[in-house]
């Protein structure tokens, strides 16, 4: 098991690629703090995974990411219970596609406070309670490279994370412990399943490996990033997304 007896903390864990990333840890040893938006949801997700495996060490939370104090709380309380926190996942996000002439200033502020805000305060609260060979892993996006055709407020946050990651593994590094982040690209998550068909087929057609990603496709990146196989890498933005890239 790569991820035998790390203690990790997973935000956005209740569906698409963070549930897969919550079930592949579990199956590679890892104890999870999976974070839903709300108990309920949190809730649901856990109980879904222990129908899976009753043994499963999974439970969820809820503290609202915006609120640096509420983060805060809710990590010390974790590292209290475990006496450590080994993994951060910086996984929750919020996007939307309207247009800049329709994009509003409540829009984007609400995307950036999720995207990026939340992953600062869940690293600022994290790491005080990590040792040497933890790490932090954050969520990008291929349109953080590429950016794309509207909703401006989502690649701008990911370019913005993409500068987190860099910055904070230089920061951390002396510490031990590896930043690192996963950029996906388009991924059959329950947001995809409702593209059309026809949109996603001339999508496909431009994609090398001629499919689009499954969320255990990001997953298995994330754990790979996470475990000791990684342990001289920090500082990469993996991209996942079957594009041949220079």
């Amino acid at each position: 098991m790569l991820l035998k007896d790390k203690v990790a903390i997973i935000t956005g864990g209740t569906r698409g690629i963070g549930f897969a990333t919550v079930k592949e840890f579990l199956a590679q040893g890892a104890r999870v703090i999976l974070c839903g938006s709300r108990p309920e949801t949190a809730q649901a997700a856990v109980e879904k995974l222990l129908a899976e495996n009753p043994d499963y060490p999974v439970e969820g939370i809820s503290p609202d990411l915006a609120d640096y104090d509420a983060v805060a709380k809710a990590f010390a309380e974790v590292a209290q219970k475990y006496g450590k926190i080994d993994i951060l996942v910086n996984n929750a996000g919020v996007s939307a596609s309207q247009p800049l002439s329709q994009y509003t200033p409540e829009q984007f502020r609400k995307t950036m406070d999720l995207n990026v805000n939340a992953a600062f305060y869940c690293c600022r609260a994290v790491v005080e309670y990590m040792q040497p060979g933890s790490c932090i892993l954050n969520t990008s996006s291929m349109v953080s490279r590429d950016g794309q055709p509207s909703g401006v407020a989502y690649p701008t946050s990911k370019f913005a994370v993409n500068g987190m990651t860099l910055s904070l593994a230089r920061e951390l590094g002396p510490k031990g412990i590896r930043v690192n982040a996963v950029a996906p690209g388009i991924t059959n998550t329950d947001m995809m399943q409702a593209v059309p068909k026809q949109v996603i087929e001339p999508l496909i057609a431009t994609i090398p490996l001629r499919r689009i990603g499954e969320p255990e496709d990001i997953a298995n990146a994330f754990v790979f990033l996470a475990s000791d196989k990684a342990g001289y890498i920090t500082g990469v933005v993996l991209h996942v997304d079957g594009l041949a890239r220079t």
